[in-house]
């Protein structure tokens, strides 16, 4: 059941880059609610309208936690609404509504992607409601529906718009930040170097086109087996917050030494990068030195990026972190291996073999759970629509306002019976 929006107050942290944040508060705006916008530096200002409902923090980090409260009781906030729910200033804003009874909208790119993005009360990730809400459970809230469930789209809906919007939320910081001297990003490398690198993925897509098609057409026509690695951007909160890996080396040398004592020797390991992968990571080096030290030559395969449909159609099995990609391994029954907390981590579908034994002989997942699951994922938590394209934020405007009014959480109204239909989930593609 969907609430009005009056005398609900929204305050919205950062999100994602671009004008997502900005045309959802509109939406918001017209159910009758109020919407605050804290801005931390002068990326959040530009991709924000309504200056009159502008909130710049300009202090130290330090100030923060205080701050925060400050603002919540002030403006009589109800909700708050932030992108990622890990990154310094967002756990501080989570703990602070927790304490203060206000209510949680958390959102993140798409478990399933890529057109859907998700939607959470309270976590998201590791710290998601998914994490308590066991199989039994989401197959007895699932009689009530009736879904034909779509296949996953093979191609990212707007990467373009995606990197644009980055590297213009970097440039504005970098060149326009005065007013925000006090602005610390919640990654390691300044304002300026993201924005470099930024710039530098967008000149060298066409190189990095060709390069990866040459790549991926070798792996998909060698004849060989091969058991495909999923990277993450090793500045991705949720490896950081929810992996045993400080790195990306760290995870790379564990799969190496489980590939090269486990699998048959005419078995082939393709690593495949995260489509955002920016160099700041030094996969190559890490790769080339792993390759040496096992004795893997000419058995080991880099992609940079690319569409992982077709990569997936002829591998044995997918290993990861805990990236969300992998939903496309489990998607099409493969054998699955992750290291780090994620939603999808069911015993139903994710091995639990040693990396070892998972490469000499990885378990097939429980498709018919998995499909439970998925369904439940898309009745809940997966909204279609993206964040950074036009037609991808217009798609969302159908479901979010609706479902940020609402008294209780996706999954929740599920599971008590309480959920709207979400036929309108049958995209056209």
């Amino acid at each position: 059941m969907t609430d009005s929006g009056e005398n609900r107050r929204f305050l919205f942290l950062q999100g994602p880059h671009g004008w997502f944040f900005n045309r959802l508060a509109q939406g918001l705006r017209a159910a009758g609610a109020e919407v605050w916008r804290v801005g931390f530096n002068q990326g959040d200002a530009f991709f924000w309208r309504d200056k009159a409902h502008y909130i710049p923090f300009d202090a130290t980090q330090d100030q923060w936690p205080s701050r925060i409260r400050d603002l919540i009781e002030h403006h009589k906030i109800t909700d708050i609404a932030l992108y990622g729910d890990v990154r310094p200033v967002h756990a501080e804003a989570v703990k602070a509504a927790r304490d203060l009874g206000v209510t949680i909208h958390i959102f993140e790119e798409g478990y399933l992607r890529p057109y859907w993005v998700t939607y959470e009360r309270d976590g998201a990730n590791g710290n998601s409601a998914l994490m308590n809400i066991d199989l039994p459970e989401m197959r007895k809230a699932l009689e009530k529906c009736d879904l034909e469930l779509p296949d996953p789209p093979a191609h990212w809906g707007d990467m373009r718009q995606h990197i644009f919007y980055g590297a213009l939320y970097h440039f504005c910081v970098m060149a326009f930040n005065q007013r925000y001297r006090n602005f610390r990003p919640h990654r390691d490398l300044s304002v300026s170097q993201e924005f470099g690198l930024y710039m530098k993925r967008l000149w060298l897509m066409p190189l990095h086109w060709v390069e990866r098609h040459i790549e991926s057409w070798r792996v998909r026509n060698g004849g060989f087996p091969y058991h495909l690695v999923l990277l993450q951007l090793e500045h991705d909160s949720s490896f950081r917050a929810h992996s045993p890996f400080k790195s990306q080396t760290q995870f790379l040398e564990k799969v190496f030494s489980g590939f090269a004592r486990g699998a048959a020797r005419h078995h082939h390991l393709v690593i495949k990068a995260h489509p955002l992968e920016d160099g700041r990571a030094p996969l190559r080096e890490t790769i080339r030195h792993l390759t040496k030290t096992h004795g893997l030559e000419g058995r080991v395969h880099y992609l940079r990026g690319g569409k992982l449909a077709r990569l997936l159609n002829h591998a044995r099995s997918g290993v990861t972190v805990n990236s969300t990609a992998a939903q496309q391994v489990l998607w099409r029954g493969m054998p699955l291996r992750i290291f780090g907390r994620a939603v999808y981590d069911k015993p139903e579908f994710v091995s639990d073999q040693s990396i070892r034994a998972f490469f000499a002989q990885p378990k097939r997942p429980d498709a018919r759970a998995y499909r439970d699951y998925r369904h439940f994922l898309l009745e809940t938590s997966q909204i279609p629509g993206g964040y950074y394209s036009l037609g991808g934020r217009r798609q969302l405007m159908r479901h979010l306002v609706d479902m940020m009014l609402a008294a209780d959480d996706p999954y929740t109204s599920l599971i008590r019976g309480e959920a709207a239909p979400r036929q309108q989930l049958r995209m056209v593609r």
